[in-house]
């Protein structure tokens, strides 16, 4: 069996379609409670559906396409060098030349949680206990995703004289840039952590599991950044609006207010958000100390391996045309 591109399409879209009746008329006591509203009830079973075809789409390329997946990871290990001087490039740059270097990314976002629990604690009525973890938690999920797809939406445009000289793979720029950003998260967590143990809150054996949402938003942060930075190339008034859409995103991401202030309609339709699932998956295990059921981390998954499937294939797409518009 040949399982050519046009073959994976038709079957990815037959696989949904095929899951999501099964899931959608499971009993409840497998399924889970059905909400009154269909338009809340339908998009969850599409989660689920998605990440159930997506994963077999993955078992079926490894097992058809396996001499495709082999040549691209002979032609990535190539290339693995030039990646971590790219890593390094990045990471070493952005702390270039100032006094404290590497110590700004375990201040910078403690600063910022005490300017936002200055501002959101005191000045608006929100009744959060241990409001400073509750917003480092938020915090540093959403900023290792807004720095990570902003800095990956031009990787391809300022790589522009590389791809015109010689050829290499054109997905290790915005690769490298998610990566940098995932060190400067790693920092950032060891903020979070200080930051529990200045304000006396409890650790939990579930922080262990932390790995598990990092890894989550990293597949959906390498995803939409693949994305943006192929879109970025032929339409160059994106990095403006990206950052206009960020800025919204933070907002309705519940970062620094509690979900509780919404009502009705509202507090279900926020679990929409991709970046909300991946913070509250986050601060089940930081903020509450309980593990995330199998729902959630359902849902998480099938945003994550949404984002990247999609990101992958407009990239991969793209890429040939890269150098005409460059």
């Amino acid at each position: 069996m040949v399982l050519s591109k046009k073959r994976l399409i038709s079957i990815t879209f037959i696989l949904m379609i095929v899951f999501f009746f099964i899931l959608f008329f499971l009993p409840d006591n497998i399924i889970g409670h059905r909400d009154d509203n269909l338009l809340l009830f339908i998009p969850k079973i599409m989660f689920l559906a998605m990440t159930a075809t997506f994963v077999t789409v993955f078992i079926l390329i490894f097992v058809f396409r396996n001499d495709y997946i082999k040549g691209q990871y002979h032609l990535f290990s190539k290339f693995k060098y030039y990646l971590r001087l790219l890593i390094k490039r990045d990471f070493v740059s952005k702390y270039r030349k100032s006094v404290l270097g590497v110590l700004w990314s375990l201040l910078n976002p403690m600063l910022t949680m005490l300017v936002m629990t200055m501002i959101f604690s005191y000045l608006f009525d929100f009744e959060i206990d241990n409001f400073p973890v509750y917003l480092l938690s938020g915090l540093s999920i959403f900023s290792f995703f807004s720095e990570s797809t902003t800095l990956s939406l031009s990787s391809v445009i300022a790589s522009e004289s590389i791809i015109k000289k010689i050829y290499i793979p054109k997905y290790i720029f915005p690769l490298s840039r998610v990566i940098s950003s995932l060190v400067n998260m790693l920092f950032s967590l060891i903020a979070v952590f200080i930051v529990i143990l200045v304000t006396r809150a409890p650790y939990y054996w579930t922080m262990l599991l932390i790995p598990i949402p990092i890894i989550y938003v990293f597949l959906f942060s390498l995803g939409v950044s693949m994305l943006v930075s192929s879109l970025a190339v032929f339409f160059r008034d994106l990095k403006y609006l990206y950052g206009i859409f960020t800025t919204l995103l933070m907002y309705l991401s519940a970062i620094f207010w509690p979900v509780t202030i919404l009502r009705g309609f509202l507090s279900q339709v926020i679990g929409l958000n991709p970046l909300y699932q991946f913070i509250l998956y986050f601060r089940n295990l930081v903020y509450w100390g309980t593990v995330p059921d199998l729902w959630s981390n359902f849902v998480c998954l099938g945003f994550a391996l949404s984002s990247l499937c999609l990101g992958t294939y407009v990239f991969m797409r793209q890429q040939d045309k890269y150098i005409l518009s460059l």
